[in-house]
């Protein structure tokens, strides 16, 4: 029997209704796809057209085994079991076992592709690797845990507030593994095996590429996904926020005492609710009655205004009749039409529905960008559902339970291909998620609605890691934190200084957060508008924090050079500016597992204070010389030091060599 063909420089696999596909997809890397009963298709649904092979594909067929050779990777498909399936095996240049499918176990029956049939047509689809002993797993995205190695963990794919699953991850084994699927599901690194598992889709479909270490693997994978623009300059410096400025005096007297205190500042932003109604995309005009005029002073002191957009449609929208009978908006499959009660009853417009893309943007080109906005604040990305049940709704791409994960990408990319068609180079927007891909439409990815306490402090640091390894280096928080926080409060004021200082050695440094106690706000008639929280800018925190918080937007300002290099290293190369020890340091396991302290680029060691009251703190130093960037001495590494962290210092170090 023929088990194995090959069709130009693809391997193929047919036996018993299964047809797998193996093809070379750019250097060192391969895509790999399954079906059952049917041609896999070729949907990018994160994969761009791949780049060149730099060398020649090498195809080998046996009668019961093959293998495909594309530069560093090697993939060998032999027929295991009683029922004839294949296990797939990767090996990289040297020979060496990368990832191999679990066995069929013979009389177990087990197969490694499980596709369990779903009323429809579609599939279940549970794919399964042995589990490698030693490894760990970087990336994955954004999840709100202290973690940065997942071994051992396991991860639901599904976005929430806070929460951005991106599914792809970094191998200590040196590959990196691509899960080439939107569809809900979760991810199990477990001790004895990987498991990668969708609740709804058609196929397996899977990237996977070799790397000798991090960097190699960063760039095959932008090069298959896409690489993020260049980031403007105005997002190298200082971001001002609150929740929120409610109008237009208010925000430009913000930015003129920033410039009469002769503070560096770049953004300063428009929150949610300056609409009239939610989904009308435009500004309120009782509390933003000239925003062209806003722009150009704010212009006219070398600030960028960013405004907020939500994708929300409040069925009150003078938009939302016209959107519905267009269908360019979610829709529920029973029930109610409503996604979110927040202020209002509410529906998503449908990213995945080029009509829909197209109507918003131009929406929000006549009403904000051609008044001179040049950043979008794109909120509620996930999307944030009631109750988040994607199952219940359904896309133009799919249902929410085989496509859900693709809407922030598809929200990006409305705006992103809205603004490149108006004629501006290089468009970065905020966003509160981010799936595959996105990096490619100048997703900057922001934490979501995090905690104003210490352990999401923490957390936020593992999340921004892992964002950079899985292939988004645009990543921030809310200084800070969101929810809470009194401008008042000396536990507070700590938090918010030894944020501040971490924000410096973030891609981007942003202060946002609602503070309390809210502050009402009313219309002229009296109506009651959304609140808006208390004061939020530099010098709102009291005496003992502004030197400090000044000291650090005047390092930033200090640091752009630098920052700017890894900007342009990111945008060519892939490299997140986050970096875990691991990244630049993948032979020494005192690195593996580090969580408190990072590399930002290549040079700079960060090592955030993230306790309360803690005045010093244990630093690991990688074998090399290391200059303390506050002091100026040279420390030798190879070894963990503890070192000073007064209140108005945190601990970083230069790398000198090694």
């Amino acid at each position: 029997m023929q088990y194995f063909t090959r069709e130009g420089d693809s391997m193929i696999f047919r036996n018993n209704g299964e047809t797998i596909v193996v093809t070379p997809w750019g250097r060192d890397s391969l895509r790999v796809r399954s079906a059952m009963m049917g041609e896999p298709r070729d949907d990018r649904f994160a994969l761009l057209d791949p780049a060149p092979c730099p060398e020649d594909v090498e195809i080998a067929i046996e009668e019961r085994k093959a293998t495909l050779r594309n530069g560093k990777i090697t993939a060998r498909l032999e027929i295991d079991g009683w029922l004839g399936g294949a296990r797939i095996s990767f090996f990289n240049r040297k020979g060496e076992l990368l990832l191999r499918e679990t066995e069929s176990g013979n009389a177990l029956k087990l197969t490694p592709r499980e596709f369990q049939p779903l009323t429809g047509g579609d599939f279940a689809l549970n794919v399964t690797f042995d589990g490698q002993e030693g490894e760990h797993f970087y990336g994955m995205g954004q999840y709100q845990e202290e973690q940065v190695d997942w071994k051992g963990c396991t991860l639901e794919m599904k976005h929430r507030n806070s929460q951005a699953s991106v599914p792809f991850v970094i191998s200590s084994r040196g590959y990196g593994f691509l899960w080439h699927n939107p569809a809900l599901g979760y991810a199990s690194f477990g001790k004895n095996r990987t498991t990668w598992h969708a609740d709804a889709t058609r196929q397996m479909d899977y990237w996977i590429t070799a790397g000798d270490k991090p960097a190699d693997i960063s760039f095959n994978y932008a090069s298959a996904t896409g690489f993020a623009p260049m980031m403007p300059e105005y997002g190298l410096g200082f971001w001002q926020c609150k929740l929120r400025y409610w109008n237009q005096e208010q925000v430009l007297e913000v930015a003129r005492e920033y410039k009469r205190r002769g503070l560096p500042i770049d953004v300063i932003v428009i929150d949610f609710f300056h609409w009239p109604r939610m989904g009308d995309y435009r500004f309120d005009p009782e509390f933003f009655p000239d925003p062209e005029g806003m722009v150009r002073e704010l212009r006219s002191m070398g600030i960028e205004l960013m405004v907020s957009v939500w994708p929300l449609v409040a069925m009150t929208s003078e938009n939302y009749e016209e959107m519905k009978q267009q269908g360019l908006l979610m829709r529920a499959d029973y029930g109610e039409q409503v996604a979110l009660r927040f202020m209002e009853d509410a529906m998503f417009f449908d990213a995945t529905n080029p009509r829909a893309r197209e109507y918003v943007w131009n929406k929000c080109r006549r009403n904000y960008y051609d008044k001179g906005v040049r950043i979008f604040w794109l909120d509620e990305a996930e999307p944030e559902l009631g109750s988040y049940d994607f199952r219940h709704f359904r896309y133009h791409a799919g249902s929410g339970q085989m496509v859900g994960n693709l809407y922030p990408q598809c929200y990006s990319r409305a705006f992103y291909e809205g603004m490149i068609q108006a004629g501006q180079e290089n468009p970065v927007n905020l966003v509160r998620c981010a799936w595959a891909g996105s990096q490619r439409y100048g997703a900057l990815v922001w934490s979501g609605d995090i905690m104003s306490d210490w352990t999401y402090f923490r957390r936020q640091l593992c999340a921004g890691l892992s964002m950079g390894a899985a292939g988004i280096p645009w990543w921030t928080t809310d200084i800070g934190g969101f929810h809470a926080g009194d401008p008042q409060d000396p536990n507070f004021r700590e938090l918010l200084i030894r944020w501040f200082q971490w924000g410096c050695y973030c891609p981007v440094m942003r202060l946002h957060g609602d503070r309390q106690p809210a502050q009402p706000v009313y219309r002229k008639d009296g109506a009651r508008a959304l609140n808006s929280g208390s004061d939020n800018e530099v010098w709102s925190f009291g005496e003992e924090a502004y030197p400090i918080l000044v000291k650090y937007m005047r390092r930033r300002e200090e640091l752009r050079p630098y920052v700017r290099s890894l900007m342009k290293e990111a945008h060519e190369s892939g490299a997140p500016l986050l970096r875990g020890m691991y990244y630049e340091f993948p032979d020494d396991e005192n690195c593996a597992l580090l969580r408190d302290q990072y590399m930002f680029g290549a040079q700079l060691l960060v090592a955030p204070v993230m306790t309360p009251g803690a005045r010093s703190r244990g630093v690991y130093l990688p074998r090399g010389t290391w200059r303390n960037a506050d002091t100026g001495e040279l420390i030798s590494g190879g070894r963990r030091i503890d070192v000073s962290a007064p209140l108005e210092v945190i601990p970083v170090f230069e790398r000198v060599s090694g």
